[in-house]
């Protein structure tokens, strides 16, 4: 079906069609550009994502990815990633085979649509010329003939008229023969006219306007062809893709797979197993006897050789303490656990100020009588100093459990071996390159390099003590450790004077303020050293300093255990800053110190106070 035949006289009706087909074609190019938009957006999306929920380097997040269920979770995020990948190269392939070379190819069409109907025009003006033309000797021979008829018949007339001379005849009878001699001129050129007329008409509609519509109508079908193929494109670029993204779907698969939750749960007894033996029975304690308590094995008060032994059986080794909510004695020591109160309105009294719960009735124990007593005439603790609020743990990680601990230290001990590694493979490289200079001088000053090597050995030497220092604490705990040594060895390491623990065991024998347990758990039942001594060793320990001071701003009553009363306007002294539980720990004098809210002070830190 030929448009040049079929569409002949359809002119305006094909422009209007092949600017149509243009309007599709850049309409599909654009939903092509806002699907590249897409797949880059979501591709952006996915990756970040992935990134959102990367772990965190040197966070506590990178320790939970030990486990396998977190590694296929990992695996999985970084699958997303390639999966995003595979999203960018849909867009950038979509972009160069089909965007790119489709708008390249509107404006080709276009120039040639414009060439085509431009010839069409130029055809169509040549054949109205020539019917112009035709129309003007058609006229032209009309008029000859009227003027030859009216001149054939004013000389009738004149010949029929016997008044009219002979020489007016002559005149009338040579203007009308003039007049047809005019008329058959005309007659022969519009003859001549209408046949070319007739030929070049028959060449417009037969020739000349079938070619142009023949190569319009061959543009257009070009432009169905290459849409097609573009869409043919569109849905390859997108299966391309496709073996890559069901890898990623596969792996994705694998790495759950690989989820093996025995290994999980054997991580987790590996994590937070403490070391701990589960606790033994308590003995029966007669209260028959006229006396408070009766004197058992498992008392308080002095057994049968005379020391002061736990209140728990010692065959068992075990402790009841780590499922005791809060520590009876401790609560002296730290800041109150209950949130501290509000400061008061203006319009409440001072004694209307709430001061919080009060703290549970205590047993009058003979030792923990005693050690409440201590308390109350001496607040003056300073050996718990190193179990910081809220903070991190002492440098030997005493405040972990035994277990926990070991693990630490060892990884302690391994990190300084490779730093101590390292320090000597540079050692051993400088002096090469030492023996080097000295071996040919013009290479470089031996003598440059002898200070690095003493700054070397300065800190392989520092690296070696530090060292020592936790392998002995490692040492330590394993000779403590039920599972690892013989129980006489990890009692009688409990009891040898150099060892500080003595103090520290009733330090870390506490709740901290987050309520979790900061003690070496295996010490509380072994703690064998008499009251008396118990209170020269917080004697011999100095005071906190002072890192500012507070001006209080509403009177508080301190009837909290740990609580320390204040009058407003009163200055004190600050010795520990709020650790964000809302407590603030102060000191009026050598023996009276303890904590008040720090919404009730005005606290002046001095300029170092951060770094003392």
């Amino acid at each position: 079906m030929s448009w040049g035949t079929e569409l002949w006289d359809q002119f305006d009706n094909l422009e209007k069609h092949t600017q149509w087909g243009i309007d599709v074609l850049e309409k599909y190019i654009k939903f092509v550009k806002e699907r590249t938009e897409i797949e880059i957006n979501y591709a952006k999306q996915l990756r970040n994502l992935s990134k959102k929920y990367q772990p965190k380097k040197n966070s506590k997040e990178e320790d939970e990815y030990k486990y396998s269920s977190c590694q296929a979770f990992l695996a999985t995020l970084n699958e997303m990633n390639d999966y995003a990948g595979q999203h960018e190269v849909v867009s950038e392939n979509m972009t160069s085979q089909i965007t790119a070379e489709l708008a390249r190819y509107v404006q080709e069409l276009k120039q040639e649509r414009k060439m085509h109907f431009h010839d069409g025009r130029k055809a169509q003006q040549h054949i109205e010329t020539c019917w112009k033309q035709l129309e003007s000797s058609k006229r032209r021979f009309e008029r000859d003939c009227k003027e030859a008829d009216r001149a054939q018949q004013y000389f009738e007339k004149m010949d029929a008229d016997i008044n009219v001379t002979k020489a007016d005849v002559e005149k009338a009878r040579q203007q009308a023969q003039l007049r047809h001699q005019m008329a058959e001129e005309s007659k022969a050129e519009y003859s001549s006219t209408l046949q070319r007329f007739n030929h070049e008409q028959h060449d417009h509609y037969h020739t000349h306007i079938p070619n142009i519509f023949q190569k319009i109508q061959e543009m257009e079908e070009r432009r169905i062809i290459r849409i097609g193929e573009s869409m043919k494109t569109f849905a390859e670029v997108d299966r391309q893709v496709i073996p890559i993204i069901g890898k990623c779907l596969d792996e994705i698969t694998k790495a759950a797979e690989s989820i093996d939750q025995k290994h999980d749960s054997k991580l987790v007894v590996e994590a937070f197993k403490s070391g701990f033996e589960p606790p033994g029975d308590v003995d029966f304690e007669d209260f028959t006897q006229p006396i408070k308590r009766t004197v058992s094995d498992s008392s308080l008060s002095n057994s049968k050789d005379g020391k002061p032994e736990s209140r728990f059986s010692s065959k068992s080794k075990g402790k009841l303490w780590p499922f005791i909510k809060k520590n009876k004695f401790m609560s002296l020591l730290t800041s109150p656990h209950q949130p501290p109160p509000p400061p008061p309105s203006s319009s409440a009294s001072p004694s209307a100020v709430p001061n919080g719960p009060q703290s549970p009735k205590q047993q009058k124990e003979p030792l923990s009588h005693r050690f409440n007593e201590f308390m109350t005439s001496k607040p003056k603790i300073h050996c718990f100093r190193s179990l910081k609020r809220g903070g991190g743990g002492p440098e030997d990680f005493s405040n972990l459990p035994p277990e926990q601990r070991r693990k630490k230290l060892q990884q302690k001990v391994d990190e300084l071996n490779r730093d101590i590694q390292k320090e000597m493979d540079q050692r051993d490289a400088l002096t090469k390159m030492k023996d080097v200079y000295i071996k040919n001088p013009q290479m470089g000053d031996a003598a440059s390099v002898d200070l690095k090597l003493a700054e070397l050995a300065q800190n392989l030497e520092k690296l070696r003590l530090e060292a020592q220092k936790f392998e002995g604490w490692l040492a330590e705990v394993e000779g403590r450790l039920p599972a690892r040594t013989e129980p006489a060895r990890r009692q009688s390491g409990m009891y040898e004077p150099q060892n500080t623990l003595t103090v520290n065991n009733c330090a870390q024998d506490r709740e901290s303020p987050d309520g979790s347990y900061t003690e070496e758990p295996s010490q509380e039942s072994e703690v064998k050293v008499p009251a008396p001594e118990f209170d020269d060793e917080f004697d011999d320990e100095e005071p906190l300093p002072t890192i500012g001071t507070c001006k209080a701003l509403y009177t508080f009553e301190g009837q909290n255990e740990g609580t320390i009363s204040v009058s407003e306007g009163e200055t004190l002294f600050v010795i520990e800053e709020d650790k964000g539980d809302g407590w603030t720990r102060i000191r009026r004098n050598e023996d009276e110190e303890g904590y008040v809210p720090t919404s009730y002070v005005e606290v002046f830190l001095e300029k170092n106070a951060k770094d003392s």
